[in-house]
């Protein structure tokens, strides 16, 4: 089997590439070890542990792909503002919509109600699916990329897009270098009822294990829910899975100083190991690396799949750029154009999270009083909270076409 393009991974960013791609004269394949399958839906069905905060920007891309309707419809819990605090002191610093004219900040969604919405939307296009298909072996062959399966089955193709997360098989196959770190924290997920309104806003709390987030998802209006996400040393996320959910939801309302009030009952918990990867390139003739197969970050702001579908809209305008001029769309030069506009964004975002996390959980004196200070008077300057509330909804900067108003 021959593809103009071969994305590997059907996850959110791989599936929202395929579609960007649809209908413009390529042969576009996308892979995946799973199944292609839409999960069915009810309204009081339990949440999904894994959330993302879609920001303005991701949003935009979702609508031009027709994904977000299907999204809006079923749970999408908008957010207007965020209360970031110092646990250890004094610090605080609180972001509004309303500072940069906006009526949200983004929207909280579980990350499996988007994969379905672009799935259903990939079902109906002409993108090629080809689902239950694990890549055993690439290597090069002729101008491209020869792909076995686990299966036995080959498939051929000039560019190859890795799409297929973190542990990407596909970086790993091909040998692309990676710079990556453990953070010594494990993230505890899981979604939580609480006594008291979320007030459509993400609370975030720097506590001494790490930090702690408190995101909005739509529930039953006599009803409060919100996702979890609690940055702890392993130690302590050993010892907070062993509790019983009684003694959980206790712990989890004191550590976040019951600013929603009593934690009443916590679903099914999830715990990650928290590792920070970049790759070195992002592109070689004929491959691109996208979405967390090119790096992955702290979940601090909930900014990974942002960066993803950042990624996305790019490399699909520098790809389709290419095609109108009538380029080899595999040439290494046309694929650097998507490597200079996200690298160094990726960068910054990366190194933004990583001086955060390290701020606070550092013990020094010194340190605990600039973060107080810090926070205290950035909360004191509207400007520069307008500056970081656009650049975090995606209203600033070198933007694509498919995440522009």
């Amino acid at each position: 089997m021959q593809a103009d393009l071969i994305i590997v991974g059907a996850g959110m960013v791989g599936s929202a590439l395929a579609l960007a791609l649809q209908d413009q004269g390529l042969e576009v394949l996308l892979v995946d070890g799973g199944g292609l399958n839409v999960s069915p839906f009810n309204a009081s069905d339990a949440f999904e542990p894994r959330v993302s905060a879609l920001s303005m920007a991701s949003q935009r891309v979702l609508e031009r792909l027709g994904a977000w309707p299907a999204i809006a419809a079923k749970r999408a819990c908008p957010y207007s503002e965020m209360q970031v605090w110092d646990g250890s002191g004094t610090g605080h610093i609180h972001f509004s919509a309303a500072s940069v004219h906006a009526e949200v900040l983004g929207h909280i969604v579980e990350n499996r109600l988007v994969q379905d919405a672009l799935y259903e939307r990939l079902l109906d296009s002409s993108v090629g699916l080809l689902a239950n298909a694990r890549v055993e072996q690439l290597r090069h062959s002729g101008d491209g990329w020869l792909l076995t399966l686990h299966d036995g089955r080959e498939l051929r193709t000039p560019l190859l897009v890795a799409a297929d997360g973190a542990n990407s098989a596909v970086r790993r196959l091909t040998g692309c270098p990676t710079r990556e770190w453990d953070y010594l924290h494990h993230a505890i997920v899981t979604s939580v009822r609480v006594s008291e309104p979320h007030q459509a806003t993400a609370w975030q709390r720097f506590t001494d294990h790490g930090p702690l987030a408190f995101l909005p998802l739509s529930g039953a209006a006599d009803e409060h829910w919100c996702s979890i996400v609690w940055s702890v040393t392993p130690e302590e996320a050993e010892r907070l899975m062993a509790l019983d959910d009684s003694g959980f939801c206790a712990e989890l309302s004191e550590a976040f100083e019951q600013r929603l009030g009593t934690v009443l009952y916590a679903d099914q918990r999830l715990c990650i190991p928290l590792r920070q990867r970049h790759a070195k390139r992002y592109v070689e003739d004929g491959l691109v690396l996208i979405g967390d197969a090119a790096h992955s970050i702290h979940p601090l702001a909930g900014q990974g799949v942002n960066l993803g579908f950042l990624d996305v809209a790019v490399l699909a305008e520098v790809l389709l750029h290419a095609a109108q001029r009538g380029e080899r769309l595999a040439d290494v030069k046309v694929l650097s154009r998507y490597e200079r506009r996200r690298m160094p964004h990726n960068l910054a975002m990366m190194a933004a999270m990583e001086g955060f996390e390290r701020l606070f959980q550092s013990d020094q004196l010194a340190l605990r009083w600039v973060r107080n200070s810090g926070l205290k008077l950035v909360d004191k300057l509207p400007q520069a909270k307008a500056l970081f509330v656009r650049q975090a909804l995606g209203l600033s900067g070198d933007l694509p076409e498919l995440a522009r108003a």
